[in-house]
């Protein structure tokens, strides 16, 4: 009996995850849709280079802006995390669906991808906590797991956009389809043994993040990684174009970029679940300090190889996509470890807002850096990020291991 209700455990616990990483996918992948679909937008209008990086930033912006509310009120703590998660997806749905009747680059488009952002901070750290809810031992892999799914829904704009060709409506559409579909898919995922939930308001839950030494080198570490990924991820597709474009014709070159561009983030998503499956057998930080190490000497190896041959800046890019990732799972686990149960969901929040506060700069400042600098100087500026990152996580493991 004992042997027969482990294994029913098992079964909801595998169901659950699976459930959880499919909505994650499909809510996720209304994140880079600006981004994947701005050659057709610009065809139509004319978008100031402003207004072309505030598309992307809002996203940023506005995530920044719901995660911090979310964690001052501890809402992933305090609320069922499955109601929070499908409210939040359908109404980033709606929000990104408004883009069809906005006018390309106009100032509606921009509120609607702030809207957007403001809701997936109630998609990406709930899922987080409803997560690390269902294990202790094997959290480092759980919480890959989810970070992988994420990375697969931040790459879909670029097959969406592949998929909607000359028509960048239709990829719209779908995304807001998906996302509405993933939102009400959570409902069906289950809450673990592990699952904490805060009893009541607590405005000194976001303290914890300064007392408590370890939750604040994890922190830390997150935020060097932050400083380099979503500057990646957002502008990598342009950059590999103009890379390209140096060899081969503008559409030749903007189609091989977007393939590029899925594979590099979807190469993070499936390192990420690796990543995950090591870190909790020779621990989370020794993961997250390789992958930046890796990261941060690839984003120094595409700038000396940026425009050169083709085959050779998209091994790189690749490698690097693989790299940039796995570490960003293990911050969270890291905080979900070292924090009290009840504070986690939200102190996962704050980490995330705080993090992507820093890649509104860096997304909006990538591409002005880029005509005073170049891409290979931008490529160089991204490693200081993960340099800073590891030594945090150095810090953390003697630490831990003292």
């Amino acid at each position: 009996m004992v042997d027969q209700a482990r294994m029913t455990d098992r079964r909801t616990k595998f169901l659950s995850i699976s459930i959880l990483m499919v909505a994650e996918i499909a809510a996720m992948s209304l994140w880079f849709m600006s981004a994947a679909i701005l050659p057709e937008m610009l065809q139509e209008a004319v978008i100031s280079p402003a207004r072309q990086a505030a598309l992307s930033s809002a996203v940023q912006a506005g995530f920044v802006a719901g995660a911090l509310l979310s964690a001052v009120f501890g809402l992933p703590d305090r609320l069922d995390p499955r109601l929070l998660f499908a409210g939040s997806a359908a109404i980033a749905a709606a929000a990104n669906a408004s883009l069809l009747v906005a006018t390309p680059g106009g100032d509606l488009s921009i509120v609607a991808r702030f809207v957007t952002g403001a809701m997936l901070a109630g998609v990406y750290p709930v899922g987080l906590k409803i997560t690390v809810g269902w294990g202790r031992d094997d959290r480092g892999f759980l919480v890959g797991m989810l970070v992988g799914a994420l990375t697969f829904g931040s790459a879909a704009p670029h097959l969406l956009a592949l998929a909607g060709g000359a028509d960048w409506q239709i990829s719209v559409a779908i995304a807001s389809l998906l996302a509405a579909a993933g939102g009400f898919l959570c409902l069906f995922a289950r809450l673990g043994p592990f699952h904490a939930r805060a009893g009541q308001f607590d405005i000194r839950t976001v303290t914890e993040a300064w007392t408590n030494r370890k939750v604040r080198l994890a922190y830390a570490g997150y935020l060097g990684h932050m400083w380099e990924l979503y500057a990646m991820w957002a502008w990598i597709g342009v950059a590999l174009t103009a890379s390209f474009a140096v060899y081969l014709q503008e559409g030749a070159a903007v189609m091989l970029a977007r393939i590029g561009a899925f594979g590099a983030i979807a190469a993070g998503g499936v390192a990420c679940i690796a990543g995950g499956a090591f870190a909790d057998r020779i621990g989370k930080e020794n993961i997250a300090i390789l992958a930046m190490a890796i990261s941060g000497g690839a984003a120094i190896t595409m700038a000396f190889v940026f425009g050169g041959p083709v085959w050779l800046v998209l091994l790189v890019a690749l490698v690097w996509g693989a790299a940039i990732l796995p570490d960003s799972a293990q911050f969270s686990a890291l905080v979900a470890d070292h924090a009290p149960p009840e504070k986690a969901g939200s102190l996962m929040t704050f980490q995330t807002a705080l993090g992507f506060s820093l890649t509104f700069f860096t997304v909006q400042a990538t591409p002005l850096a880029v005509e005073a600098i170049g891409w290979p100087g931008v490529f160089a500026l991204m490693a200081a990020g993960p340099a800073l990152g590891g030594l945090a996580m150095w810090r953390l493991k003697r630490m831990t291991s003292a």
